[in-house]
């Protein structure tokens, strides 16, 4: 029995020789040599999974309550310029001590490994909708307050200030919140007026042919 016992405990010693790792994935460095001798714990391997692969961004915490899980998030990969899609997976519930902001993740398929390990991303978090208008940057301006905002012009043609709040910025231009739903902005020549005066105004028509 006793030398049953050590076959036994041989044999389990011979099955450790051959090692598994927990997942699936790639091998992305073989640390350990052939005929090498490897202690308890120490480092054989590197094994990454990149299929769902996982986007780490942090939110402000002035944002971080619009965000939720299992809201649709899309990134565009820094290289290519290439447009992903994934799933709000998880939020923390403690800020990073130093920036206050809080780490977000984000799950995105990745079946043909195309998304590496590191890759820089910007990222966007569908929440909810808010009604805001689209207009170009240039029709920014500030009042005497340094206030951010724009200037209108009323039936009257009369301009007055209203100021706006940034919610995104995109090659057509920035979308704004903060103004009536129906609004004439002074797209050009706004830094020639001020609140109060009466202007000629010329409309122009921006939507597509």
């Amino acid at each position: 029995e006793a030398a049953e016992a050590a076959v036994a405990s041989t044999q389990a010693e011979i099955d450790r020789l051959t090692l598994t790792a927990p997942f699936e994935g790639l091998l992305e460095s073989d640390t350990a040599e052939l005929g090498s001798l490897l202690q308890t714990g120490s480092l054989c391997a590197q094994v990454i999974q990149l299929d769902p692969i996982k986007l780490v961004g942090f939110v402000p915490e002035t944002e971080v309550d619009r965000v939720s899980l299992g809201a649709q998030a899309q990134a565009r990969l820094a290289a290519g310029d290439r447009e992903i899609a994934g799933t709000v997976t998880f939020i923390s519930r403690a800020s990073d001590p130093t920036t206050r902001t809080f780490q977000v993740e984000i799950e995105v398929p990745n079946p043909d490994l195309s998304i590496r390990d590191g890759q820089t991303a910007e990222i966007a978090i569908a929440s909810a909708g808010v009604e805001a208008h689209l207009l170009p940057q240039s029709a920014l301006t500030l009042n005497d307050d340094g206030t951010l905002g724009v200037r209108l012009i009323d039936a009257a043609n009369t301009v007055s200030f209203a100021a706006v709040t940034l919610v995104r910025d995109t090659p057509e231009g920035i979308w704004v919140t903060g103004l009536p739903e129906q609004a004439d902005v002074i797209v050009l020549g706004q830094e020639y007026v001020t609140a109060g005066v009466t202007v000629t105004p010329t409309f122009r028509n921006e939507a597509p042919e």
